[in-house]
């Protein structure tokens, strides 16, 4: 999901008036057929290639489908997470309009001024709605909280996101059957919105764990692999594995219910979900910018392409490099990258602009650590620009300048993630020929489990962030010495200090106070800065693309995808 930025408005604001403006129905615009403006009906309207859309179902045609569809062991920005979306709830909700938690299993959002956090910020109680069914019939109360956060927990899958859970949570204690209470390990700033807010915290039937399997300590569930009982506005009907998921409208939701039923279509080639998309066949398409061409003219589709994605382009030095372990080719030492001239090196001798209006054709802006909006993002965050003098300085202090190195860079094949590989490989080589970068292009299965490989075998790879409301995320997960990318890459061996970094960034991570936290994680920023473990090639913007005739489209950015309640036809 990307759309355009303005280039001279930054920041939140842009972001929020982005999110509203997404969340009005787009009206004037007609869908091009009699049948597709008829409303919803149990007809079936006809696209312009002869093949028909149900008119009461929400079509949605994307690029992949789940590995799983259980909370607890979905990975994450795994497809399976966006499946989950649709079908279950947590506590608290992020709603179309804005960063703000909002009320959903729980009734209230803890805060200090409802007495719903401990004086000493550890200790926090959870007010569990009543009346809320499961899909399989079974009653809602506080037991299945408790039940769906251990079992998460107890599962413990290195492909799900246990730890998220396990550790931040000191215990857990069901009060009564609707109130549901956590003490944390320690005071943390982002328990809400990072923790509570996340797809292992999920709310799962206990009834239907249970009867299918129930819970076994590091084996996944495979009952729960390939079905979902949750609570949401939508039921899991069926999953035709490469083909398509289909949900329909859960009849006894305890909020506003779901206008239409929904399908989710895979579609692996982009032209196939334009082409798709002009023709009624779907109701909104996976888009990126190098959709907007073929779209913005098409008749009965609305394109909106304003705001940001909170999900920077990354590429990734690996500095846990083993021996004999790289691609037969590459020269580099390696200890390559732990010279941090190195890092900055190559930080200055990427084509910035070129890869924003280039490949993203200006759907896109410099990126920093921390994407605009965030706790700690500044107008004046430092980013890199490319400045060939400087990196050439830095090659000629290293000694590679005249010695030139050969290098290859993994990339999943995207039409957003290839051009980093390819920009940063004629930036360098037309510096110096002694210089080769290899672009290693593989399909996204094989990106994958090289991405879960330890030690990983290659030198850098590329691919976007994660979506997060809350900086101690994009800090822990992507800087941290010894955060999750810190151990796979190896940070410590870059860092001059690596405890003194993780100490920071564990202070900043469980600061109450806002205007202290924000001090910290600008410090922090302008520490990282100058001690890059990534490359940031771009803040992507945020392009839709959908059927006119859908009433009521909205998209934030930290939903990850979009969320088929809230949509109608016309």
């Amino acid at each position: 999901m990307r759309d355009r930025p303005s280039h001279t408005t930054r920041g939140w604001r842009r972001y929020v008036a982005a999110t509203a403006a997404l969340g009005v129905a787009i009206a004037g615009c007609t869908a091009g057929t009699p049948e597709e403006q008829a409303g919803e009906t149990d007809q079936a309207a006809e696209g312009s290639d002869g093949a028909t859309t149900p008119a009461g179902v929400f079509v949605h045609a994307v690029n992949g489908e789940p590995l799983t569809l259980d909370p607890a062991r979905a990975a994450l920005g795994e497809f399976g997470e966006q499946a989950i979306l649709q079908v279950y709830e947590g506590l608290l909700d992020v709603g179309a309009d804005g960063p703000d938690l909002l009320p959903l299993l729980a009734t209230e959002v803890p805060d200090e001024t409802n007495g719903l956090i401990s004086d000493d910020g550890l200790v926090y109680t959870f007010p569990i709605r009543e009346g809320v069914v499961f899909h399989d019939g079974s009653e809602l109360t506080a037991d299945d909280v408790l039940y769906s956060w251990e079992r998460s927990m107890t599962m413990a899958l290195p492909e799900g996101q246990a730890e998220v859970l396990s550790d931040t949570v000191e215990s857990m204690r069901v009060v009564d059957d609707f109130t549901f209470e956590v003490t944390l390990q320690a005071p943390n700033a982002a328990f809400l919105t990072s923790v509570v807010y996340s797809t292992p915290a999920m709310i799962v039937s206990q009834e239907a764990v249970e009867a299918n399997g129930g819970v076994e300590a590091g084996q996944p569930n495979a009952y729960m692999d390939a079905n979902m009982v949750g609570t949401g506005a939508h039921r899991f009907v069926s999953w035709e594995r490469n083909e398509q998921l289909n949900f329909e409208i859960f009849a006894d939701y305890w909020g506003d219910p779901a206008a239409l039923d929904a399908r989710w279509v895979y579609v692996p080639e982009e032209s196939s979900r334009t082409l798709g998309l002009r023709a009624g066949d779907y109701d909104a398409i996976q888009a990126q910018p190098t959709f907007v061409p073929e779209l913005e003219n098409a008749d009965g589709v609305c394109l909106i392409t304003d705001g940001l994605l909170l999900e920077p382009l990354q590429l990734a030095f690996n500095l846990d490099i083993q021996e004999g372990t790289l691609p037969s080719g590459d020269t580099i030492p390696a200890d390559f990258f732990h010279d941090r001239r190195i890092r900055q090196a190559f930080n200055y001798a990427f084509d910035y602009d070129a890869f924003i209006n280039g490949f993203l054709d200006g759907f896109g802006e410099p990126a920093g650590i921390l994407p605009p909006g965030i706790l700690g993002w500044t107008e004046d965050m430092p980013v890199y620009e490319q400045d060939l003098g400087r990196a050439e300085e830095l090659f000629r202090d290293t000694g590679y300048w005249d010695e030139g190195f050969t290098v290859s860079v993994l990339v999943e094949a995207n039409p957003v993630f290839e051009p980093v590989g390819l920009i940063l490989k004629d930036a360098l080589e037309a510096m110096n020929p002694n210089f080769r970068v290899n672009v290693l292009t593989v399909s996204e299965s094989q990106f994958d489990e090289a991405h879960a490989t330890v030690p990983f075998e290659y030198a850098a790879w590329i691919k976007n962030a994660d979506p997060f409301q809350d900086p101690a995320f994009y800090i822990g997960t992507y800087q941290a010495p010894y955060g999750e990318w810190g151990e796979t890459m190896g940070f410590h061996l870059g860092y001059d200090d690596p405890d003194g970094i993780q100490e920071m960034i564990d202070a900043a991570a469980t600061e109450t106070d806002i205007a202290e936290r924000e001090r910290m994680y600008i410090e922090l920023v302008e520490i990282l800065h100058e001690d890059p473990m990534w490359i940031y090639p771009a803040q992507e913007g945020n392009v839709q693309a959908y059927r006119c005739n859908v009433e009521g489209f909205t998209y934030n950015p930290l939903w990850k995808t979009l969320r088929y309640r809230f949509y109608d036809k016309a």
